[in-house]
């Protein structure tokens, strides 16, 4: 897959510790049929996904900035990214599937240069496939939220839907009982049939780390 930059208006973006979107409104959905859910939010995932994102990631109380592309073939399970800092500088560039890297590019200021990559590889998955909870997940219906559940291996992945438009508003991932990351999606916007997370926060509570991304255009 052939990523394209082009010419970018490079953002400076400052870091908040609170939330930095507008919470979404959680309404009764008892009523809505999971299954339904699922298969309408499914349904609405586009097949190839090319945005730009500006990217704060938060890390033992420091932070750093950039401008990322990112292209995303959900049905291949394909990705690739590049990311520019606030003065126009590649940071990192990569491409990659499910089943690693097939290649990357990181400046010299990242000293671990193929442990970074392959970092933002498996974190681009976590935040980007797998949208939609199989047919094989388990099911709890609660006033305010639909919550499937899907066991693999040693850990298992929660995915939360709520909302008026009941979509996905969370992705959890626990090994023996303990939370090790978190995707949480806002503010949804459409597009061509398509709906896509205007803001997106990954937390990995394992590394302590923070990843916000705020959705500045869909290149579709």
């Amino acid at each position: 897959m052939r990523l394209i930059i082009g010419l970018i208006v490079v953002l400076f973006i400052a870091g908040c510790s609170s939330i930095p979107f507008k919470e979404t409104g959680y309404v009764p959905i008892d009523h809505e049929d999971p299954a339904a859910v699922a298969e309408r939010y499914k349904n609405n995932i586009p097949e190839y996904i090319r945005i730009i994102n500006t990217m704060v990631v938060e890390y033992n109380w420091k932070k750093f900035s950039c401008l990322g592309v990112i292209d995303i073939n959900t049905t291949a399970g394909t990705y690739a990214a590049a990311c520019l800092n606030p003065t126009g500088m590649k940071l990192f560039e990569l491409s990659g599937n499910r089943e690693g890297m097939d290649g990357y590019s990181v400046t010299g200021e990242f000293p671990h240069k193929e442990a970074f990559a392959g970092i933002i590889g498996e974190d681009i998955q976590r935040i980007y496939f797998d949208l939609a909870p199989p047919l094989s997940a388990t099911v709890k219906r609660k006033k305010y939220e639909i919550v499937f559940r899907l066991e693999s291996g040693p850990g298992a992945t929660e995915y939360v839907f709520a909302g008026a438009d009941a979509y996905l508003v969370k992705k959890n991932y626990y090994e023996n009982n303990h939370l090790k990351w978190r995707v949480s999606y806002y503010e949804y916007k459409e597009k061509a049939g398509g709906i896509y997370p205007g803001g997106i926060i990954f937390n990995d509570f394992l590394y302590g780390y923070t990843v916000t991304l705020r959705l500045k255009e869909i290149l579709n």
